[in-house]
């Protein structure tokens, strides 16, 4: 049976921006006690096998307070450790396909940085959330689209029949303007990893988006 979840605070959790496996771990333990709601991991400097290590130091954190990890792209990594699930863009593994080889009970989630892109989603089976952005610039993540702004945000939100979380230069700054859009959440990467406190980072975090959802 498929896992409940929640996408209000979501941490793409980026090892090198941490200062490693170990200060990844740190940060992990952190946020969660902050009230990251899922984990992602993604670490795209890094090579597989250490991809795996840190997901096997991951899962016991987030399986102690129920908080589903999901692996950005790579489906061999997600079944080697027995994560909940995986997170794909656009011009990776198909979603439909890592459900199939992930099976039912697998959390599948798919970026979307533009309408065509929702409207596809739509039209899978497979998913269980989009992940929409970037909603401003960011250096997180080089290759990524256009920003789409709190209006392009708010039309992919509208169009898309999947929970939509908004990603891409999300910051506490910011945090509320974003959630005008009305997404199922925010998922930030800097924000949390890069941040001196990042159990109060997150905790902050929270408060903006439980304040914007009452």
């Amino acid at each position: 049976m498929r896992r409940a979840f929640d996408l209000s605070l979501y941490l793409v959790l980026d090892p090198v921006q941490c200062g490693g496996h170990d200060a990844a771990v740190s940060v992990a333990r952190a946020a969660l006690d902050g009230g990251v709601t899922l984990l992602q991991l993604r670490a795209p400097e890094w090579h597989k096998r250490a991809w795996l290590e840190l997901a096997l130091d991951l899962l016991p954190l987030t399986r102690a307070r129920g908080v589903p990890l999901v692996i950005n792209d790579h489906v061999d990594v997600a079944l080697a450790a027995g994560a909940d699930g995986v997170h794909v863009g656009q011009r990776d593994l198909p979603a439909d396909v890592a459900r199939r080889l992930l099976g039912p009970d697998a959390l599948i989630g798919l970026s979307v940085s533009n309408l065509a892109e929702v409207a596809d989603a739509n039209r899978l089976e497979g998913v269980d959330y989009v992940g929409a952005g970037p909603v401003y610039a960011t250096p997180t993540k080089t290759d990524a689209s256009a920003p789409c702004g709190i209006d392009g945000l708010a039309a992919m939100r509208a169009s898309s029949r999947w929970p939509t979380v908004a990603i891409g230069g999300i910051q506490a700054h910011n945090a509320a303007d974003v959630m005008r859009a009305q997404p199922a959440g925010l998922a930030v990467v800097s924000a949390i990893c890069k941040a001196a406190d990042p159990r109060a980072a997150s905790a902050e975090l929270r408060e903006i988006i439980r304040r914007a959802s009452s």
